[in-house]
């Protein structure tokens, strides 16, 4: 069984909830807690995979617009990309904490615990929210993709249109995504994807330096105040994981090193982050592009650069789209238990096809790649790694147990969140609105 076993109860009365999810075997009781899918801890993955998981699915294309956000907001940006980094490790922290927080049972997704903290309604807003991210970041890489091929192929024999690449990149996708069923096993693409990643930031640093002799003129600014909200969502973006969190977590072999796991995964991204923003805004100041491998001259390193970024983004959209249709697949009852193997199969099958179909639709006709990113970035990302983690946090468990300057943290944290949101969401739909005029 898929299920995780109860091999004993345990008694959350002593000791803090940080030494209880530290402390906790990743359990789940059969007859509180629905079935899993996914899950198989019995031969659970490490903690490096965990790892590589997270440092694929949060950095790559987050850190190609960075640059760009720095553009909108000012070098002020640079402060928030540190405080969402800081914010980032701390809502990954809590929303696991969330998972354990009746002290017997482990939830077993991002909207169990929204369910758990705020009922049907609850679950149902966020599982909203998250299909809106995990539709919605694919929709991103097969768009990127797409546009990438395109343009390496321009004037060769393999020259073909934009929407036929959108349709290769999405069977390249499919390939994994339907084959492999859980976290654990599509998770090898992980590894990969965090490659292409450091390879491509550090192309676009050498380049960067490289062509400063060529941009002598170019702005910087501070700050940009009426440009800030959209620049706020877009770094908040480049640490869009606690969607798939869940899931990583329940594919570790050793859950009580997710703190450990998480903070590093995170630590990386930013390190990667500050290596691609500062050089690239410097350089190229108001005249940035997003993704930044566009202002790069056309040669070798332009070229490597976007097939490398393209692999990432290839192997980076299976393990998002795998997490959202284990999701899907419990809330449609797929699986052994209510069906034949074969059933569930062909069930299996049907349903994840589909969401490849409608991600490449979507692709097709969304073509404007920073601005996309800005809205997801806005609408969804800033809810949920700023706002419902630190909400769930304190409904679940309480304000009287919690210090001061954790309160504090939380306030700021959904402040944070909430100004990202409207303000954001509104720019970047105007943004859109904009460049669909203009087309």
């Amino acid at each position: 069984m898929e299920l995780r076993k109860l091999e004993k109860e345990r008694s959350f009365s002593k000791g803090s909830l940080d030494e209880n999810t530290d402390n906790v075997i990743d359990e789940v009781d059969v007859d509180t807690v629905s079935f899993s899918h996914g899950v198989d801890n019995t031969e659970g993955g490490s903690s490096f995979l965990a790892y590589f998981n997270i440092v694929c699915v949060v950095a790559g294309t987050g850190a190609l617009g960075l640059p760009y956000a720095l553009k909108q907001g000012g070098w002020i940006g640079l402060f928030i990309l540190g405080l969402s980094w800081l914010f980032s490790i701390y809502s990954g922290t809590i929303l696991i904490r969330c998972l354990y927080y009746n002290g017997r049972t482990r939830l077993s997704s991002y909207q169990e615990v929204a369910e758990a903290a705020f009922g049907a309604i609850g679950g149902w807003i966020s599982f909203f929210f998250t299909a809106v991210t995990l539709i919605g970041v694919p929709v991103l890489y097969i768009l990127l993709s797409g546009q990438n091929l395109h343009y390496v192929c321009q004037g060769t024999a393999a020259e073909l249109t934009f929407p036929i690449w959108v349709i290769i990149s999405s069977a390249c996708i499919a390939i994994p995504f339907v084959l492999f069923k859980s976290m654990k096993e599509v998770g090898f693409l992980s590894a990969f994807g965090m490659l292409a990643t450091v390879v491509v930031v550090f192309i676009v640093l050498v380049a960067a330096v490289k062509d400063k002799p060529n941009y002598q003129d170019v702005q910087h600014v501070s700050v940009i105040w009426d440009q800030f909200p959209i620049a706020l969502s877009s770094i908040v973006f480049s640490f869009g994981g606690n969607p798939v969190y869940a899931h990583v977590e329940a594919g570790m072999k050793h859950p009580k090193n997710w703190n450990k796991v998480v903070a590093a995964g995170l630590s990386t991204c930013v390190a990667l982050y500050f290596l691609t923003a500062v050089p690239g805004y410097y350089v190229y100041g108001d005249l940035t592009k997003s993704p930044i491998y566009e202002n790069i001259p056309d040669g070798p390193s332009k070229i490597a650069s976007t097939i490398i970024i393209t692999i990432h983004v290839l192997m980076a959209a299976p393990i998002l789209m795998t997490s959202f249709a284990l999701d899907l697949e419990k809330l449609f009852g797929i699986s052994s238990f209510n069906h034949s193997r074969i059933v569930e199969h062909v069930l299996r099958f049907a349903l994840r096809m589909g969401m490849v179909v409608l991600v490449a639709v979507i692709a097709i006709y969304v073509p404007f790649f920073g601005d996309f990113m800005s809205l997801l970035g806005a609408f969804s990302n800033c809810t949920l790694i700023l706002i419902f983690p630190i909400i769930f946090y304190l409904k679940l468990t309480g304000f009287r147990n919690k210090h001061w300057f954790e309160l504090i943290v939380c306030f700021l944290g959904v402040v944070l969140g909430i100004v990202g949101l409207v303000f954001g969401t509104i720019s970047a739909v105007q943004s859109l609105k904009r460049n669909f005029e203009n087309a």
